[in-house]
This record gives structure tokens, sequence and C-alpha cells, in this order.
């Protein structure tokens, strides 16, 4: 029989070994997949408008379309990426936020102003933003790549 001492924890291996994450963390993961789940609809809405209704400029509207998809692929990899706790995910998910509120301001001015759009983009945006600075949710997303930079 071996004796164990008090002063060394046992130690964890397996799932137990990874340290369980803030509800705040899983907070911010649900506003980043919702974002990413709404740009994937309105990114469906888009195509289906584009195939079903002559738009005046296909081009725009290709552009348009082509736009949704990429934010809505790099909010799904930002999503992913927090998942994994990857460090690289406060930075793109912050640019994105600001692009967001950026939209949001815009829609509660001008002549088609709409602040219920406005408030919809913006409430949301600067609680990720909040979130993303958080200590827990900061140390939950860490994570760095082992590799060094490949060197050609």
């Amino acid at each position: 029989m071996t004796e164990q001492s008090g002063d060394t924890p046992p130690e964890r291996t397996g799932r137990s070994a990874t340290p369980s994450r803030p509800a705040l963390f899983w907070l911010l993961v649900l506003l980043l997949a919702a974002e990413a789940a709404l740009l994937a609809v309105a990114t469906a809405y888009l195509l289906i408008e584009i195939l079903t209704v002559q738009p005046d400029s296909y081009a725009a509207a290709a552009a348009i379309l082509l736009l949704t998809l990429l934010a809505a692929i790099w909010l799904g990899a930002i999503v992913v990426g927090a998942l994994r706790g990857r460090g690289w995910i406060r930075g793109a998910a912050i640019v994105w936020q600001v692009l967001q509120i950026a939209v949001g301001v815009g829609s509660l001015q001008g002549t088609f102003a709409n602040p219920s759009v406005g408030l919809w983009l913006i409430v949301p945006a600067v609680l990720v933003v909040v979130l993303l600075l958080v200590p827990s949710v900061v140390a939950v997303t860490s994570a760095r790549d082992d590799a060094p930079p490949r060197t050609y």
C-alpha cells in the first residue's frame, strides 16, 4: 500500500485535467454562435433572393452575398476557435463586433433609420466585447499553437 502525502494533490488525467470553463465563456460562445447562425440564415436568404428575384445589379447582389457568406464563415471559425480555447479569437471577434457596432450606429441615423435594428446589433456586440475582456474568459481563450512559425 502506498502513502500519499497531503502536500501534493493527485494528478488529474483525461477530461478532469482540463480546467472548467466559466459560465461567462459559455455565454460568449452562445452569442457568437447566434451571430454566426443569423449570418448563415441571411446568406441563405440572399441566395434565394438572387435566384428568384431579378436584382437591379447582379454584380452588387453577388458581392453582398459573397461578403455575407465570408462573414458567416469567419464567425463560424471564431466559434470553433473559442471552443478550442484559442487566443486568436479575441482579436477576430473584437474586429467583427466593431464592424457590427458600426452598422448598428448607421442604422440609428439617416432617412431610413431603424432604432430597433440598431439596438439589436449594438447591444450584443458590446456584450461580446465586454465578455472577451473578462479575466476568466481570457484565461480560457489563451491557448497558443506550440509549433514555431515556419521560415522558408
